[in-house]
């Protein structure tokens, strides 16, 4: 029908202005659009929608935690994407995809110089896809999410220089050294590692980082009371609600978008894979939370729907829609457990960002070796060890560092009173507290 009336319309081009039959031909084709164009074209609207995430962790870590720190929180979650993307473009991208090099330079450490790097005289479809520049704008994207990761686990407590510090060494150097292990055709790419969209690149290498922070600050003042676990509540449980909806849609660009092209057979199967492991992570942590809690928890529903996505990230293209809910629903079922035991050992982590995020990032690459008949369970678990094994200790020492020269804790006066106040000199909410900038 389409061709048709494209028919239709030069034909009638034709009679209008007396171009010959070439001309007319020519007319026809003009307003196909080729499969690169489209190609390109869903892989930067999969990076804006990446971009979009960022939205979702600023609502749902501030709504999670209390008002006085509000402020705070947005303002980590705003410089957490400019520094991250900055810091990719100037060696990230490199160290991450180093293209033909040698075993170390390539297999283990993907460096190849500082800055983007196109290749001098490659067409504009360099991969056959898309761009230079649409990769690196979609790869940029992702990068910085690790590190907002670390942003929630943190909260209400952490020092903003000392956070965006530990941003630019964490999302520059550790993060695309682990990346390029698979994604960057390493080691683990030639044992056949599979994590699709990032459920260990991503967000067990974020949740490494968290851990490292977390342990090294020690909970927030009045978490903990003569042994047990004090609830301190979230200020906007909509605002967190509205976070984890930005959330869901931008991983449909996350997921979605890293076919890295258009083909609608595998576009349209990641999409609901993705949709099925969030929906199976919402149902799961809600049960869970009615039969443990004995009621339905607001908060572990939400972070059931993150662990649901996050688990199914690394599979999303080759596990079955069946196994997309059953790894979901588990994954919904973790975090409920995975919350509760962080509180008993008394790892303070304000926003759960450990249990969806490390716990399902674990849980949802171990899970390709398990439903997916092309890849292996030794594999992924070496994948999931070997993240680990450089992520946590390298996370580890550049906190350790930063808290023995500039510190990594605010005052205890500035923390009782708010880090608004204290680190910024505002409030998220005018006249929710009296304060002077003397």
């Amino acid at each position: 029908m389409k061709m048709m009336k494209l028919l239709v319309f030069a034909i009638a081009a034709v009679c209008a202005v007396g171009v010959n039959a070439e001309e007319a031909a020519e007319v026809v084709i003009t307003p196909a659009i080729n499969s690169f164009t489209i190609n390109n074209l869903w892989v930067m609207l999969a990076g804006m929608l990446v971009f979009l995430m960022h939205l979702g962790f600023a609502t749902v870590e501030s709504g999670l935690c209390r008002a006085k720190n509000c402020a705070n929180i947005l303002f980590k979650n705003t410089v957490t994407p400019a520094i991250g993307f900055l810091v990719f473009a100037f060696c990230g991208f490199s160290l991450m995809y180093p293209g033909e090099a040698g075993w170390v330079f390539g297999k283990v450490i993907g460096f190849v110089g500082f800055g983007l790097h196109n290749p001098d005289g490659a067409p504009i479809d360099y991969n056959g896809n898309y761009t230079y520049w649409t990769d690196f704008f979609f790869q940029g994207m992702f990068a910085a999410t690790a590190a907002t990761i670390v942003s929630g686990a943190v909260a209400e407590r952490v020092k903003i220089n000392s956070y965006m510090l530990f941003t630019v060494v964490y999302v520059g150097i550790v993060y695309p050294i682990i990346g390029s292990w698979g994604w960057g055709m390493g080691w683990l790419a030639d044992i056949n590692f599979h994590d699709f969209a990032g459920s260990t690149f991503v967000h067990s290498v974020g949740g490494w980082g968290a851990l490292a922070g977390v342990l090294l600050l020690g909970p927030r003042i009045g978490k903990f009371v003569n042994g047990h676990a004090v609830p301190i509540m979230g200020h906007s449980m909509p605002l967190a609600t509205v976070g984890v909806f930005c959330l869901w849609l931008g991983w449909f660009g996350f997921n979605g978008g890293s076919i890295l092209s258009a083909d609608p057979e595998k576009v349209s199967f990641v999409l609901i894979t993705t949709m099925f492991g969030a929906c199976a992570g919402v149902i799961g942590a809600m049960l869970t939370s009615m039969i443990v809690l004995k009621k339905p928890d607001l908060s572990m529903t939400l972070n059931g729907c993150l662990a649901g996505l996050v688990a199914i990230t690394a599979g999303a293209d080759c596990v079955s829609p069946m196994a997309s809910i059953v790894i979901g629903a588990i994954g919904g079922i973790v975090v409920v457990f995975s919350v509760l035991f962080f509180d008993k050992i008394k790892i303070d982590d304000p926003v759960g960002a450990l249990s969806v995020h490390l716990v399902n990032g674990i849980w949802g690459t171990l899970a390709v070796g398990i439903f997916a008949k092309d890849f292996s369970f030794l594999s992924q678990l070496t994948g999931v060890v070997a993240a680990g094994l450089l992520a946590f200790p390298a996370a580890f020492i550049i906190f350790f560092v930063l808290k023995k020269t500039v510190g990594i804790r605010v005052s205890e006066e500035e923390e009782l009173r708010g880090l608004d106040v204290g680190e910024h000199g505002m409030e998220a909410y005018a006249g929710f507290q009296i304060f002077t900038n003397q």
